[in-house]
């Protein structure tokens, strides 16, 4: 991170443990290059270090890297600079889980990810979610509710995707993502929120 990059167009990108949503997500870091975004790429513990049946832990940091050209965050150490020393101009968490969103509501910044959020919104810069979750109808409502209803707090259009299978499950149209960054660096929530 000590090369010289244009933070005016930098967004830290940052991936938690909804493992099925990554093929989703990922060619969204595509799409926010393309716009002319540098994005700097964090991970949760949980991304950072579980394979499973959608793929590696190594293969995702490798995958990220050569797609950013930045080596992966993945500590509590890495992403505290990332507000008091301007890394980026705002935060994007996709897929946003159940978990995440949970600590963030209670201002729990105990993980990379959290902590990320907690040092940019010090500077009153947005936090894009994409909410990612199996329970976001039942168990994670609350925290989904209460950052709604939070300052400097954006969100990924989202809805049921599998009503009838998974009723509360909820996961993000993540194609509006970078419409959504782009919104939310006006200070306006991109509408309808709700699909």
């Amino acid at each position: 991170m000590k090369q010289t990059i244009d933070t005016s167009r930098t967004v830290a990108f940052a991936l938690c443990g909804s493992f099925c949503s990554f093929s989703a997500v990922l060619p969204q870091i595509e799409v926010l290059r393309r716009r002319g975004w540098e994005v700097l790429p964090v991970l949760s513990v949980s991304a950072a270090t579980q394979d499973t049946r959608f793929g590696t832990a190594q293969g995702l940091f490798d995958t990220l890297y050569e797609m950013t050209g930045h080596t992966p965050l993945t500590t509590i150490q890495a992403v505290e600079p990332l507000g008091p020393e301007h890394l980026a101009r705002a935060l994007v968490i996709a897929p946003a889980t159940g978990t995440t969103m949970a600590l963030l509501a209670a201002g729990i910044s105990s993980t990379p990810v959290t902590l990320a959020a907690k040092s940019l919104l010090r500077g009153g810069c947005p936090i894009v979610l994409a909410p990612s979750t199996n329970d976001g109808l039942s168990g994670s409502a609350p925290a989904l509710g209460t950052l709604l209803q939070r300052k400097n707090y954006y969100f990924v259009p989202f809805g049921q995707d599998d009503s009838y299978k998974k009723p509360n499950s909820l996961k993000s149209d993540f194609s509006q993502l970078a419409d959504t960054l782009e919104s939310a660096l006006r200070g306006v929530q991109i509408q309808p929120m709700l699909l």
